[in-house]
């Protein structure tokens, strides 16, 4: 994969906004803010707990949202705009070979090495141009998620978005939540269920280093 040149990497967060003024309902629970990740440390660039996207990839999730909330559904995000220097985060991590402490928990039947062969981890993703978000959805009739047949982030073939060896309840599921988003104008990532990029992204060659943090956007 090619590098990115410096020109190709922008730290300009004026075409951003956070995610929380277009859809106030949604739940953010930002994972690499936190050690419940698959490194298991805070990821760099995550300065607060907040989803950062572009505007054109807000709208378009707010229409998403809408939507499901007609059905009964709240999303819940657990990750949007990533910077570069997360992304540098990881792959330093993959290099690394000692550290497979999360292994249990979200890549028990890979080694961590396999992670970037199978498309899992990128060395350079599309949530660093701004306009992709990991998500899921909570039923408001109970406050729970919606079982989706394997929880964020799992390494694994059951994560695949065609994967039929889940229940039918399962699958159903997960196609509620594409449904929706791809009539929004995203486009799914054919080995995460939970991963969606806007069509139409507004930056789709360059790639941002400001960190997560609603408070930048307001400098």
């Amino acid at each position: 994969m090619n590098e990115v040149s410096r020109n190709d990497i922008r730290y300009d967060p004026s075409g951003f906004v956070p995610l929380g003024d277009f859809v106030p309902q949604a739940i953010q629970e930002i994972r690499y803010y936190s050690t419940y990740n698959f490194i298991g440390d805070r990821i760099d660039g995550y300065e607060q707990p907040c989803a950062l996207l572009t505007a054109e990839a807000a709208r378009a999730l707010k229409s998403a949202a809408g939507e499901l909330a007609v059905q009964g559904y709240r999303i819940k995000v657990f990750d949007a705009y990533r910077p570069a220097c997360a992304v540098r985060h990881f792959v330093l991590w993959g290099i690394e070979d000692t550290d497979v402490r999360m292994k249990p928990f979200f890549y028990p039947g890979l080694e961590k090495q396999e992670l970037f062969a199978k498309g899992y981890i990128a060395k350079l993703s599309s949530h660093s141009r701004g306009s992709a978000v990991d998500l899921t959805l909570l039923d408001m009739a109970t406050g729970k998620e919606l079982d989706m047949g394997s929880p964020f982030d799992f390494f694994g073939e059951i994560s695949h978005p065609s994967y039929t060896g889940i229940t039918p309840e399962q699958y159903e599921n997960r196609m509620i939540l594409q449904r929706a988003m791809l009539r929004a104008g995203f486009e799914i990532l054919d080995c995460e269920w939970w991963h969606f990029k806007l069509k139409n992204e507004p930056y789709p060659d360059t790639y941002f280093e400001f960190p997560v943090s609603a408070n930048y956007l307001r400098r």
